[in-house]
């Protein structure tokens, strides 16, 4: 008896080791992360409030009796309020987690837009206006989501995608906002984005499942984690890459009005050339998400610095030989929409997986030093531009800015070479 009490003991923890392995089998595993839509629908939000009320500025003048500069503060300081906390929010969801940081910030962000909408005084708005801002951020902690669920290589392809939300949003926003302000007045632009922000609530609540699955003990530790991160070399190359790739983007915002004065646009006209090199970076996003694995990330991101530089030395060239028509001018550009669409998601991609035990706080730091790049271009390309140097000017501007972001891909390229 006892020679069978083996083979039968065998044959039992054998039907038992089957029935787990087909109960694994049935069973639905959790999700690596959240459906990439959702981070779509969360970076939208993350950009549109910068520019959707830009049409009812004048209006909102009127009505809070203040000068149109007085106004403009509300684009100044939601940008300046967005890149300090880009620092800050990092670092959060580094040792609180993405998920409540995500959620907080929605709900911040949800609150502040029905003061704007309620609001009766400049001073109010405003205030109400750079609470808002604490939704700019929640795009760099997406990134650090997609880093969390996802392979390097198959990062950018993510970050592609979700950066053509960045691309969608400001091209269709002023749109949307202009609509309906002169439909309802300029607060439902403001009704919008609250309820439009309630929904993304809702869809990060049931979607969003933590990522993060190391947090750090204190929030001190992430801090401390910024000279670590400023001492890398390769964080510092794919940080100045990015804020020269975008410093290039800015530059044209700043300088396409008066360089294309020559032409005698229309408002309406000159609206659709500059959405040239927001079409551009869209088809460049996309790109970028059919390439990724395919290619290694430092790749894709060379050929777009190649790319953007090639295209304004071709609009150099077409200037040079006295072409005088508005596509010699927007055409070149758009080549940076291109570029920057190929390199914004290796680029982000790369700088967050420098320490992957930092990539909030990688992800908040690399985006502040974007948007201060950015900042920088734009400053530089109203000091230079002058009328009568306007489109010569802004092409050198914008190929200084897309060469420094070039030599900045290259040396990446080069510093990760050596850790192999």
């Amino acid at each position: 008896m006892r020679g069978k009490q083996a083979p039968d003991g065998a044959f039992f923890m054998s039907a038992i080791s089957s029935v787990q392995n087909r109960v694994t089998t049935i069973m639905p595993t959790p999700p690596p992360g959240p459906r990439l839509s959702t981070l779509i629908l969360l970076s939208a939000l993350g950009i549109l409030p910068i520019n959707i009320f830009l049409p009812s500025l004048t209006n909102m003048a009127v009505e809070f009796a203040v000068d149109y500069g007085v106004m403009s503060l509300a684009l100044a300081a939601y940008a300046a309020v967005s890149a300090c906390l880009l620092i800050v929010m990092g670092p959060l969801s580094d040792r609180f987690g993405r998920r409540p940081v995500i959620l907080w910030g929605l709900a911040i962000f949800v609150t502040a837009t029905f003061g704007c909408v309620a609001a009766t005084d400049i001073r109010t708005f405003l205030a109400c206006r750079m609470i808002q801002a604490v939704i700019a951020p929640t795009y760099a902690v997406a990134l650090a989501v997609v880093r969390d669920t996802t392979s390097r290589e198959r990062a950018a392809g993510k970050i592609g995608y979700i950066a053509m939300a960045w691309a969608v949003a400001p091209m269709f926003g002023p749109s949307v906002g202009g609509l309906l302000d002169e439909m309802f007045g300029w607060r439902a632009s403001f009704w919008f984005l609250a309820l439009f922000g309630i929904a993304v609530f809702a869809l990060c609540w049931s979607d969003l499942s933590e990522t993060n699955r190391s947090p750090s003990n204190t929030i001190a530790e992430q801090f401390r984690a910024y000279p670590e991160l400023f001492a890398s070399r390769r964080f510092w190359a794919y940080a100045l890459c990015m804020a020269f790739s975008v410093g290039a983007f800015y530059a044209f915002l700043a300088g396409a009005p008066i360089a294309s004065s020559a032409f005698a646009l229309t408002p309406g006209t000159l609206g659709l050339y500059m959405g040239s090199i927001t079409g551009g970076f869209m088809f460049g996003s996309y790109l970028a998400g059919r390439l990724a694995g395919r290619l290694p990330l430092n790749t894709t991101l060379i050929a777009g610095r190649i790319i953007a530089c090639a295209g304004l030395l071709l609009g150099l060239a077409l200037y040079i030989s006295g072409v005088d028509h508005v596509t010699a001018l927007f055409g070149p550009c758009m080549f940076v929409g291109i570029s920057n669409g190929l390199t914004m998601p290796s680029a982000n991609a790369g700088a967050i997986s420098v320490r992957p035990k930092l990539t909030g706080s990688a992800a908040g730091l690399a985006g502040a030093i974007t948007v201060m790049g950015g900042a920088v271009m734009s400053t530089i390309t109203g000091a230079v531009l002058t009328e009568d140097n306007a489109r010569v000017g802004l092409l050198f501007v914008m190929l200084g800015s897309a060469t420094v972001a070039l030599i900045a891909a290259l040396i990446a390229r080069h510093l990760e070479r050596a850790l192999d």
